[in-house]
């Protein structure tokens, strides 16, 4: 009997988690936590400091009684922290019981509330899949930014040896050097630097134009191609996943076409089979 009223209140829970309505009331939630934070860097807000910390309150409560609802609905307790997702909005929500009343852990407690905005990743599965798509792309965005460092370096290098005496604040040394060639890549007033340095040796504009076609035009277009690339395999997979849109309709064709040659392949043989024992009749009658 018990048995079948935890079921009964498990299968309440699972409904509710998968509740639209419920999941939109969270999202309005994170928000207007957000809002509420941001709300408390404004001085005008002073005085309506008892109000902010009840609507606080009120927040932290409900995100305690949301991730109950979601930890009662699993079959077992444990199946909760299979999933980093879960795992990430728990140490969220217990990080928000932090008191904020007074002491040192003021200031942590606050900078852990804002926090809370991200939980809109793991509530939205667009986000949701967007975030997978930047983790995923971040080892090989990595290969490009070393390749990057790379160019950076060596350009940094002929920058300090040959425009070094002409301006030491933006070419004194290699890190300046870098640290200039990221403000002429970014093409913050990089003309300036470039009329300055032409006036000592004209052809110096090679260095420039050289420069920003491989940083501005090569490298970022090989990150946007592998953020692409990726979030396009992720795009796919989340189709697969909830069984809607174009990964999820080849797909299925490709699963039907399947089943389809294997029906056909069955019929076939049966052909034969029967093809196979009409003939043996016929020779043994032919025979008799």
């Amino acid at each position: 009997m018990e048995k079948a009223n935890y079921s009964k209140w498990q299968s309440g829970f699972v409904r509710l988690r998968s509740n639209k309505i419920f999941e939109l009331v969270v999202v309005g939630i994170i928000i207007f936590s957000a809002l509420v934070v941001g709300a408390k860097t404004f001085d005008e807000t002073t005085r309506f400091t008892r109000i902010m910390d009840y609507l606080d309150l009120g927040v932290t409560i409900f995100f305690v009684i949301e991730i109950a609802i979601r930890m009662l609905a699993e079959r077992r307790f444990l199946n909760f922290f299979k999933s980093g997702w879960n795992i990430f909005d728990f140490v969220i929500v217990v990080a928000s019981l932090i008191p904020v009343d007074g002491g040192q852990s003021v200031l942590l407690a606050r900078l852990l509330r804002v926090f809370r905005v991200l939980r809109l990743v793991s509530i939205v599965p667009e986000l949701r899949m967007l975030m997978n798509a930047f983790l995923k792309a971040l080892p090989r965005m990595g290969y490009v930014a070393l390749f990057m460092f790379i160019i950076f370096y060596i350009y940094g290098a002929i920058g300090s040896f040959i425009f070094g005496d002409i301006n030491p604040f933006y070419w004194e040394n290699i890190t300046v050097s870098m640290l200039t060639l990221f403000r002429v890549a970014t093409f913050e007033s990089w003309t300036s630097i470039m009329y300055e340095t032409m006036e000592v040796y004209p052809w110096s504009w090679l260095f420039y134009v050289s420069f920003i076609f491989l940083s501005a035009f090569i490298f970022l277009n090989m990150m946007i191609g592998v953020v692409l690339e990726v979030m396009q395999k992720e795009s796919a997979a989340h189709s697969l996943e909830t069984g809607e849109g174009e990964a999820a309709d080849i797909h299925w064709m490709r699963e039907h076409l399947a089943d389809l040659q294997t029906q056909i392949s069955a019929i076939h043989m049966h052909v034969v089979a029967n093809a196979t024992a009409e003939t043996s009749v016929d020779k043994q009658k032919s025979e008799d």
